[in-house]
């Protein structure tokens, strides 16, 4: 099996499912009246991108804030009633409440915008596989899911008619953890041991809102649960409920784990029970959004509702009445990272009914998701389902829809032309007031104004703020986040006991590891083959030269994750953290293990450099990138993705040419893009950073970041893509 990159997964193995059913979490904790609003506002991720609501968390006990990883629920569950009064009776506090409070009540109070057809009664739904709201919600394993909360929090923010369906994971995506000797190991967590910002979905009468889908023979059902994004409702299937069997219940268990039969009954649950969730919540959407092409059976539900209640209506009737309703994003630039299942597989865990109630044979409902109809050895698969089934299909940045237009021509007549393929692209962004950093709000703040932020949405504006900003307050603000950064890998990597083997995950003393006057270097992504982990260590002598040098150093933060079953991504992870030789490797490069929200946040915002090194064209797009430019680090990537777009030649740097020279082995490709790759940093990226001028300023990178802030922050924000799916998607 492949997942949504092409790499290969195999089954993870499941925690044990406790027998307790939650029914729901803990009721709000008692506090003082006076602290009475931190029970709402712990209920709303809407604290996770507005500081002062964080804060409000945070400083009433900060080492608990921490020990909780930012979970608010847990946090007020756990903190000492003696620390409650005290905030309770500071006056300082409560004015910065109030003022919170206000902001927060306007903010959810503010009347919903109406866009057509797409207003609060019909509003955009939106399915992903995926949610990366915050790290306290851990339904996420990477950029999907980033990406989609992004939207939602954008959504939220623009006042956008949305609302969001998923499912709640049981178990989630795994924990990782470092052996002594390098070697990466999982764990999983129950989410339902903790709190979480999660609230029963109820009817009427007070009742637990299921649906039922029938999957292998029997009626499966879920219950659902609603996260609160700002004004964006987020529902979530469970399927850990007392109607079901054990198997049943598992099929939630845990994200992108299990076989493929797994995945197939997850993402009948996700398309076909979503829809039905929203009938019984009476929400009757005016667009349906496939966020990839893991929810695609939602249009058979739409198909099969139709046909339902149009007797006399034939299949493709119905298509031509649903597909109206709905778009599709794809995220994968390679055929074999789409989701395709064997066909013996999938009908047996569809309802035959549900098949015959679309009017269709076994044989007419398979070529729905074959690209070639005629052969009937084709797997099915979710990508060219929602292509057929959706009145518009877009890639993640311009040179994906390329991609995606080249890839999926097969599907439409030989005189269709590639570059009449109907799919277009709308390019990822990220959600600004997430990612940026408290410092550089500040500095924006003072020097823009308090309404930097509607600032921002205006790209002329935006540019010419930043340009007016002093050089020397973006450095000390850099400099700052760095600092900060610096703090947090000593803080992580300090472990009282290591082993034998000298390993950049663990020191027993660490007050010396990194230094902030030295160029420091950020990659964090998943370990996969065409991530190409290794390249940097390509040419070892070479890269320790720079690691070395007595007065130019690089150093170097790394973090990510290997797939359980990709003992290949396993061991090039350990090949890199048990470099050991003659060097000031050791003290010079670390490895940040369990990667998450929390670890990223702290790298985008304090690295000087990010690296990317992907090959062509396999980055649909990147978002990373995008976090690093907004806190005004400079991107040193393959032009590939978003980066193809973002790159002016003074915002950044670029690793090998724009398109792959033709007839070369892809390990000539890799030595191509390693020469370049140190290349660049040798002669641009090294000298830039550490030229200085009369003021012990370092004026031309200051130049570069400045440009990097100016150009890309606008341009690759999730308001921006939001805007875009809004005026270009989902207004036909």
């Amino acid at each position: 099996m492949l997942n949504n990159d092409g790499d290969i997964m195999q089954n993870a193995v499941s925690p044990a499912l406790s027998e307790n059913l939650i029914e729901s979490f803990s009721p709000d904790r008692s506090l003082p009246e006076e602290l009475s609003f931190l029970n709402t506002l712990s209920q709303n991720f809407y604290w996770s991108w507005n500081e002062s609501c964080e804060r409000l968390f945070a400083d009433i006990e900060p080492g608990l804030w921490d020990r909780t990883e930012q979970n608010p629920r847990l946090f007020l569950r756990d903190v000492a009633e003696r620390r409650l009064w005290e905030k309770a009776a500071d006056r300082r506090y409560l004015k910065r409440l109030h003022r919170a409070q206000a902001e927060f009540e306007n903010y959810m109070l503010a009347e919903r915008k109406e866009f057509g057809e797409t207003n609060a009664s019909r509003p955009i739904a939106y399915f992903c596989a995926e949610y990366g709201v915050h790290n306290s919600l851990p339904i996420y394993s990477g950029g999907l899911g980033i990406l989609a909360g992004d939207h939602l929090k954008s959504a939220s923010d623009l006042n956008l008619p949305l609302i969001a369906v998923g499912l709640m994971y049981r178990f989630g995506y795994f924990r990782q953890s470092i052996t002594h000797d390098g070697w990466q190991e999982e764990k999983y967590t129950d989410s339902f041991d903790t709190e979480r910002a999660l609230t029963p979905v109820l009817n009427a009468d007070g009742d637990r809102v299921k649906i039922g889908v029938r999957i292998r023979g029997r009626e499966v059902f879920a219950q659902a649960w609603l996260a609160k994004v700002g004004r964006v409702s987020l529902y979530l299937l469970d399927t850990n409920v007392s109607e079901n069997d054990a198997v049943d219940r598992y099929i939630t268990g845990h994200l992108y784990g299990g076989d493929s039969e797994t995945r197939i009954v997850q993402e009948e649950i996700l398309g076909i029970g979503g829809v039905r969730l929203l009938r019984k919540l009476n929400i009757e959407p005016s667009v349906f959004h496939l966020n990839e092409g893991h929810s695609a059976f939602l249009t058979l539900e739409l198909a099969r509702e139709h046909i339902a209640s149009n007797p006399e209506a034939s299949f493709l009737d119905a298509i031509a009445s649903i597909s109206e309703k709905c778009v599709f994003t794809t995220h994968t630039p390679v055929e074999a990272g789409n989701d395709t299942f064997d066909p013996d597989v999938l009908l047996s865990c569809l309802s035959e009914e549900f098949i015959n109630d679309l009017k269709l044979d076994s044989k007419t409902f398979l070529d729905l998701g074959r690209t070639n109809p005629e052969d009937d050895k084709e797997w099915f698969g979710m990508t060219p389902l929602a292509i057929r089934l959706t009145r518009s299909a877009n890639g993640v940045s311009k040179k994906h829809g390329e991609v995606s237009r080249k890839l999926w021509r097969k599907m439409f007549p030989e005189e269709t032309p590639v570059e009449s393929v109907p799919i277009t692209s709308i390019t990822n962004g990220v959600h600004a007031l997430t990612w940026i950093s408290p410092i550089f709000k500040e500095v924006f703040q003072r020097h823009i104004g308090d309404d930097w932020e509607t600032i921002l949405r205006e790209n002329k504006l935006w540019s010419e703020a930043v340009g007016a900003i002093p050089d020397e307050e973006i450095w000390n603000a850099h400099l700052l986040a760095k600092r900060l950064l610096i703090a947090f890998i000593r803080e992580r990597t300090q472990e009282s006991h290591t082993g034998d083997e000298h390993t950049i995950n663990e020191h027993k003393r660490t007050s010396t590891l990194f230094d902030p006057n030295v160029l420091t270097i950020g990659f964090a992504r998943r370990i996969a083959a065409y991530k190409r982990w290794n390249l940097i260590i390509s040419d070892l002598d070479r890269l320790l030269k720079m690691v070395d040098h007595p007065d130019r150093p690089v150093q170097f933060v790394f973090a990510g994750k290997a797939h359980p079953q990709d003992r290949k991504a396993k061991n090039i992870l350990q090949h890199l953290l048990r470099i050991d030789n003659d060097s000031n490797w050791q003290k010079r490069a670390v490895f940040i293990a369990d990667y998450d929200q929390e670890i990223a946040r702290h790298l985008v915002q304090g690295v000087d450099v990010w690296m990317n090194v992907p090959r062509r064209p396999l980055e649909a797009s990147g978002t990373s990138g995008q976090k690093v430019a907004m806190n005004g680090g400079l991107n040193f990537s393959i032009l590939d993705g978003w980066w193809i777009e973002g790159y002016n030649g003074k915002n950044g740097f670029a690793i090998g040419p724009r398109e792959d020279p033709e007839n070369l082995s892809v390990e000539e490709l890799d030595d191509l893009d390693a020469e370049s790759l140190y290349s660049v940093l040798e002669n641009e990226i090294i000298p830039r950073y550490y030229d200085l001028d009369e003021n012990g300023l370092p004026a031309g990178w200051i130049a570069s970041m400045k440009d990097s802030l100016a150009t890309l922050t606008h341009s690759f924000g999730s308001d921006r893509m939001v805007e875009d799916y809004l005026h270009k998607i989902y207004l036909k």
